[in-house]
């Protein structure tokens, strides 16, 4: 992939790290201030939603504060350009993120961080700096990274730390996309676990939210700092820009408007639609999402990255209706997992698109069968419903979209999701399948990132899926393995410009490549 001849990613993170050295060992920049009670950026920089021209930025400070924002194209901030300050409040916790606009395409852009103390304006914080590139206007290599589930069912911070992301960043991905399921919001932590084997499981950090599950506001809020105190995040964050969704574990497990917490003693606040809105105000403050007007608090949107592709990504949680046997007959509300607007809205944009390739990045799985009750196996969680048959409940939007797909002569799409804790390769076959109106196409699946690992689950034929490849836990290894068990996954995406092929990879933590396929672009007659 092509890169500006000044920056290294290995030179931008050295440069980076002497900044947080001097920081540490209490010598002040002497340009910066020397006062001893100077603002402090807690939790690092994210920057999210690059496409050619714009990019978000997000950083948050210790205390009431005005951030000073610069920008450049080079690492030397020699043609630095600054922005009007952001102001850092309590009432976003001390968070600010702003779009950076009227870039220049296929760019590498520096940003470049200050924070003045509003009560003490000659309190200056040492800086921080993060980097991003631009999306082309013109054909190039593109290389991106996808994955899912980080610090699920007990699994925090050890000594290792979450190394799934020094690995991704060690592939210098233009953007790393999270398949939801960004957080564990009902996943408490606590200081060991016995292993097995007999060796003990130790997070080496618990902040007080991570100790219980999530219901307040600040509390939603604890879980996004929480893994943002985790190297390795950090690191990826202020170098690879991330593209966000958010699935169930960002309220509570398996949410919808049916979840019933009355027997839950973990939980004294019983509204799912208030956690929900607690949740949904925590995600847009802590991540660099971009804002909707039309819809504040949406997370299903189009990132455009150039002529090679397209990323639409989607929202299976926000307009599902409630977690049941999923048999309907007819697509109505409570048959819905996207939703009438969400649908209509899809169908246009991938209609309108013409970049080669259509990722469609969905936070669940489209024939993998979830159950909301795992115990009895009742309940949809996810799309199929397990019989195997006609499409019925949730499929039916999915067929509805699949067929459009077809009708429409749209050409290349391909679906990235996670969720379920393993990684595999679908290829949905309409000649095996009980609904047959539709174009084959790929689904791809990798996670957890730093969670436990389950599965494998079974596939419902009503769309055909084929199963090409999987890693999952033996029957021997049993569930919910830690991360340090190393069936950690991730994927890895590269678009060849000259050839305009996709080509995917699973990979695992530790970097082995565990299965490869390369997508031949269909031509549009």
């Amino acid at each position: 992939m092509s890169r500006s001849a000044s920056f290294t990613r290995r030179n931008f993170l050295v440069s980076s790290g002497a900044v947080a050295l001097t920081a540490a060992s209490g010598l002040a920049l002497p340009s910066y201030s020397r006062a001893n009670a100077r603002p402090v950026f807690t939790h690092g920089v994210q920057s999210g939603d690059v496409d050619a021209t714009t990019g978000m930025i997000w950083t948050r400070t210790d205390r009431p504060a005005r951030v000073n924002i610069e920008v450049s194209t080079t690492e030397s901030f020699a043609n630095a350009y600054s922005l009007p300050p952001l102001n850092a409040f309590p009432d976003s916790d001390l968070a600010v993120k702003q779009l950076l606009t009227d870039l220049v395409s296929d760019q590498d852009i520096f940003y470049r961080l200050t924070a003045v103390d509003l009560s003490d304006l000659n309190a200056v914080s040492e800086p921080i700096v993060g980097h991003f590139k631009t999306a082309p206007t013109a054909k190039r290599n593109i290389r991106f990274a996808w994955s899912g589930d980080t610090v699920g069912q007990g699994w925090g911070i050890d000594e290792t730390g979450m190394k799934t992301y020094a690995t991704i960043a060690s592939h210098t991905p233009d953007f790393f996309l999270h398949s939801g399921d960004t957080i564990y919001a009902d996943g408490p932590l606590v200081e060991e676990t016995t292993l097995k084997d007999g060796s003990k499981w130790k997070n080496r950090i618990i902040t007080d939210e991570k100790r219980k599950v999530a219901e307040t506001l600040d509390e939603y809020r604890g879980q996004w700092k929480y893994n943002m105190l985790d190297d390795h995040v950090r690191a990826l964050n202020a170098i690879c820009p991330t593209f966000l969704q958010w699935d169930d574990h960002e309220v509570l497990n398996n949410w919808s408007s049916s979840k019933d917490l009355t027997a839950d003693d973990r939980y004294t606040e019983k509204s799912i639609a208030l956690l929900s809105a607690r949740a949904a105000r925590a995600f847009h403050e802590m991540t660099p999402i971009r804002y909707t007007p039309a819809e504040p608090g949406r997370v299903y949107r189009k990132i455009a990255y150039g002529p090679l592709l397209d990323v639409f990504f989607l929202d299976l949680r926000s307009y599902r209706g409630p977690n049941g046997p999923d048999m309907e007959d007819t697509i109505t509300p409570e048959s819905s997992i996207l939703g009438a607007n969400q649908v209509r809205w899809l169908k246009r944009e991938l209609l309108n698109s013409r970049a080669t390739w259509k990722v469609i990045a969905a936070d669940m799985p489209l024939g993998l069968v979830v159950w909301d009750n795992a115990t009895e196996k009742k309940g949809a969680e996810a799309v199929a419903n397990g019989d195997n048959g006609p499409a019925k409940g949730r499929e039916l939007e999915i067929a509805d979209l699949l067929r459009f797909i077809k009708s429409a002569g749209i050409r290349n799409t391909v679906w990235f999701t996670a969720d379920v804790h393993y990684t595999a390769a679908h290829y949905y076959n309409p000649d095996k399948a009980q609904f047959q109106d539709f174009e084959p196409f790929w689904e791809f699946v990798s996670g957890p990132i730093h969670a436990g690992t389950f599965g494998p689950n079974d596939l419902d034929q009503t769309f055909g899926p084929e199963l090409k490849f999987i890693k999952a836990p033996t029957p021997e290894q049993g569930q919910n393995l830690p991360p340090s068990a190393g069936l950690q996954f991730f994927g890895l995406v590269d678009i060849d410009a000259a050839s305009e092929q996709m080509t995917v990879r699973l990979m695992d933590r530790e970097d082995a490549e565990l299965y490869k396929v390369t997508l031949d672009p269909v031509r549009s007659i």
